[in-house]
């Protein structure tokens, strides 16, 4: 299992599940993925959770910890790495976006910035500490892909271009006019309709993908558990995928990579 050793500026470093409750969530993961967790204590979010992979030694994989308001959606925020956290949130307010959260270190694990995109959802910055991100990624039961779900296009590619440098680049996998964004050589994320999917009452939204061996088998056993699946099984260029929210009501997808490519960003 070859560990990340850091993550690259506008690249997606971590992902993080809010939750009315994590025990809940814990136990679903840990069925659904084989995560383990340890909880630190750290300011201002009180208890933390950490998802491993191999054991509770093993590299992190994600973090989680508890709504303040159980009325509260759960999510999951996906987290962009920076090295310059008020130039860059300079760079969203220029764009149309605007800060939730201002800059905040969080213990000393690293500082996180909330920001919310110019058609509404949310993703988070991170300059890390002690915790650089994911320890490791496009491996299976690990985070190996980005997209962000919106109604408008153009405008989303023109704010994300804004923000971190992104060069749109047209695919045609599951839509017509799917956007897959790069640095340089290297694709970074993924952009779709919202309307393909998700009912257009659905708000813009960001979700992480999770790697696993089997998409057929991973779909029906979370469906087992109480995850509703929005998007059945399909074949796309990348692999085979499917969307589905949580028990909780969290927003993600789930892939199996095609024999073509050892990671989904590869074929993207």
């Amino acid at each position: 299992m070859p560990e990340v050793t850091g993550h690259a500026p506008g690249t997606a470093s971590w992902a993080e599940l809010t939750t009315p409750s994590v025990e809940a969530s814990k136990a679903f993961y840990r069925e659904v993925f084989g995560w383990y967790s340890y909880t630190l204590t750290v300011s201002p979010l009180g208890d933390y959770e950490i998802f491993t992979l191999g054991g509770v030694q093993g590299p992190e994989v994600t973090g989680a910890y508890a709504l303040a308001d159980e009325s509260e959606p759960a999510s999951w925020t996906c987290y962009f790495r920076t090295d310059d956290v008020p130039g860059t949130l300079d760079a969203v307010r220029e764009a149309g976006g605007r800060v939730a959260v201002e800059p905040t270190d969080v213990g000393d694990l690293g500082r996180m910035a909330l920001c919310t995109d110019s058609q509404g959802a949310d993703f988070a910055l991170w300059l890390p500490f002690n915790l650089k991100g994911a320890g490791v990624v496009d491996e299976p039961n690990t985070m190996c892909w980005v997209e962000l779900a919106c109604p408008d296009v153009q405008d989303a590619r023109r704010f994300y271009g804004d923000v971190f440098g992104w060069t749109p680049v047209d695919r045609t996998y599951y839509a017509p006019d799917y956007t897959n964004w790069k640095i340089g050589d290297r694709s970074v994320a993924g952009l779709v309709p919202i309307a393909e999917w998700w009912p257009r009452s659905f708000p813009p939204h960001w979700i992480p993908y999770f790697w696993v061996s089997d998409c057929d088998a991973t779909t029906s056993h979370a469906a087992e558990l109480g995850a509703r699946v929005h998007v059945p099984p399909v074949d796309i260029g990348p692999g085979r995928f499917s969307v589905m929210t949580d028990p909780t009501g969290a927003r993600l997808a789930v892939i199996t990579p095609s024999s073509r490519a050892t990671a989904p960003h590869q074929l993207a």
